[in-house]
């Protein structure tokens, strides 16, 4: 069976004995199969987190007769509440709904949509959102609706107000910032909390402002990076999920530092963003736990 068959449970409360026997008898009850199960008990912070795919139940390519989603998160919901579990439960089977924010930089853009379009990343895409009109032909190309949205210091609020309504209009479960160049205000921060993924050269805050790759180059670094985290109002200091490392030596020129920063940057992304969806990723304050 595959990843997207079955059910998906996610939770995470204070740590303390009974919490995996609680879950597993449970499912064992529903008439459920537990297919693969990942656990981690934070020490430090004294969290406990959990997750759990499973067939059985009637939907979503579960057994046939027994319940469905909505049955198992009734059944579940007095086990939650005695744990005081923070949890989620999904049908495998559903594909979330992405829109994908760009600016003038396409590397991470393409290899989003060539993932998707090969089958790799299982998501639907309903909409490209972009300040410049650069990369209307590239969503053409994979018949997704490609929605201008030019920002300036005036108009800034009126275009979070547009992209707020694609996100209604289209049903987005999550936002990806594919190298899109505006800073989100505080306001849309705290309301994509959770479901918005950025990414940016790991060489912040060292190397700031235009060109960071030429200052690298200019200071001889010998490694190449790039770090994928959920957006907060904390400007690219959001919780971590990925990163991703790329040696260099003396023979790169600036132009060699750009080329490997995109390939870290498209690595770390698209590495992200496929956990997200396959709900591997569980936030642990300011931290994350990612069960891969």
């Amino acid at each position: 069976m595959t990843d997207s068959e079955g059910f998906l449970l996610t939770l995470t409360c204070a740590d303390h004995p009974g919490i995996v026997h609680a879950v597993s008898g449970y499912l064992v009850r529903q008439g459920c199969d537990i297919i693969d199960s990942q656990q981690f008990g934070d020490q430090e912070s004294g969290r406990f987190f959990l997750r759990v795919h499973f067939s059985g139940g009637g939907g979503g390519g579960g057994g046939a007769g027994g319940p469905g989603l909505d049955a198992l998160r009734a059944g579940f919901e007095p086990i939650a509440t005695a744990h005081g579990m923070t949890w989620q439960l999904h049908d495998a089977a559903t594909r979330p709904r992405v829109l994908i924010m760009v600016s003038r930089f396409g590397h991470c853009l393409n290899d989003l949509l060539y993932s998707w379009r090969a089958g790799t990343l299982k998501v639907d895409i309903p909409v490209i959102v972009a300040n410049h009109p650069d990369f209307a032909g590239l969503a053409a190309s994979y018949g997704i609706p490609f929605v201008h949205v030019p920002v300036t210091p005036e108009t800034k609020e009126q275009a979070e107000e547009r992209l707020l309504q694609l996100m209604d209009e289209h049903r987005v479960d999550l936002v990806i910032l594919a190298r899109y160049m505006q800073i989100l205000s505080e306001n849309l921060c705290k309301r994509l909390d959770g479901r918005a993924i950025n990414i940016h050269h790991s060489f912040l805050p060292s190397f700031k402002g235009a060109k960071p790759y030429h200052q690298a180059h200019a200071r001889g670094v010998k490694l190449v990076g790039a770090t994928a985290h959920y957006v907060t109002p904390d400007l690219d200091e959001g919780p971590i999920i990925e990163q991703e490392v790329i040696r260099a030596d003396h023979t790169f020129s600036a132009e060699d530092l750009v080329t490997a920063g995109r390939d870290a940057e498209c690595l770390a992304l698209s590495r992200a963003v496929r956990w997200h969806v396959e709900r591997r990723i569980l936030l642990n304050g300011a931290r994350t736990v990612v069960f891969r």
